[in-house]
């Protein structure tokens, strides 16, 4: 398994840098348009939909929900749609994140409520894939007029960050892994596994805080790295919960290794709202 994952990983990682320097904003956004629909194609199997027509249709109805979102923000359509803007959607997605701790912390008593209702958790797939999109194109954006690859440099930034907080979390908690961290959610993950997925973070953070494309000064970066990461780790158990609820190991076998799409951006729907809305607010935005 581990062989594999690493394979999966080498033809990914060059995939996902070329997305993000050689392809212009417009097929940026088809891209992540893409990843964000086959993320909901998964979520609808996590909230109790078991007919193939009733899931491609919430998909379908996904699309053009961020579809209209794209073209409200690139027309400016605040007289049609007043309020549906980025800054909204990530303060609903910060709150919702807020709830997301409560029922983490909670479960399973939490889930008496949202576990037999098909459309509550669907909502919650909405509160969390399409903050998820619209935060990445917040920082894909970021000085684009004056460097279009900054907010490239960005995202980067972002990923190796919470991919190495997985990665370290999954290899210490593999080899020192004794303390339960949420058993009652996810009987993998450990203490041990969080402070070395911490101590990993640490190290990418120490070694790329002063890389120069970044342009973002060490202490605001510190802030927005470690409250990333540390959300992150909601955002993985999240996904845990709503599986263990639907019975369910892996969100899909589409990436060989690593389950489903949504296997793979779970810390970072958590994690890349919460770094774009601190960006925002250090920018004076949000």
């Amino acid at each position: 398994m581990l062989q594999l994952r690493l394979i999966t990983s080498c033809i990914l990682i060059p995939i996902v840098i070329s997305g993000l320097f050689w392809c212009s904003l417009s097929w940026f956004v088809l891209i992540m348009m893409t990843v964000s629909m086959l993320a909901a194609w998964e979520w609808t199997a996590l909230s109790g939909l078991v007919s193939c027509k009733k899931r491609l249709g919430m998909t379908i109805l996904f699309g053009v929900i961020i579809l209209i979102y794209t073209l409200s923000e690139v027309y400016k359509l605040t007289w049609m749609l007043h309020g549906f803007n980025c800054i909204n959607v990530l303060k609903i997605s910060l709150c919702w994140w807020i709830i997301a701790i409560c029922l983490v912390l909670f479960y399973p008593i939490s889930s008496g409520f949202w576990r037999t209702s098909c459309s509550l958790r669907l909502i919650f797939g909405l509160l969390t894939l399409l903050p998820f999109f619209c935060s990445i194109l917040v920082l894909r954006q970021y000085n684009y007029l004056l460097d279009r690859h900054s907010g490239s440099w960005l995202i980067l930034y972002l990923m190796c960050l919470i991919w190495g907080m997985d990665s370290g979390a999954y290899l210490c908690g593999k080899r020192f892994g004794k303390n339960k961290l949420s058993p009652r959610v996810s009987e993998g993950k450990t203490w041990e596994g969080f402070l070395g997925g911490l101590l990993t973070s640490g190290f990418i953070f120490y070694f790329l805080c002063l890389f120069e494309p970044l342009k973002i000064s060490f202490t605001s970066l510190f802030v927005c790295s470690l409250s990333s990461v540390l959300i992150s780790v909601v955002g993985d158990l999240t996904e845990s919960m709503f599986k263990r609820e639907a019975g369910i190991k892996d969100s899909s076998n589409l990436i060989p290794g690593h389950g489903g799409v949504l296997d793979r951006i779970d810390s970072l729907t958590a994690a890349a709202p919460v770094f774009a809305s601190l960006q925002l607010l250090l920018a004076g935005v949000f």
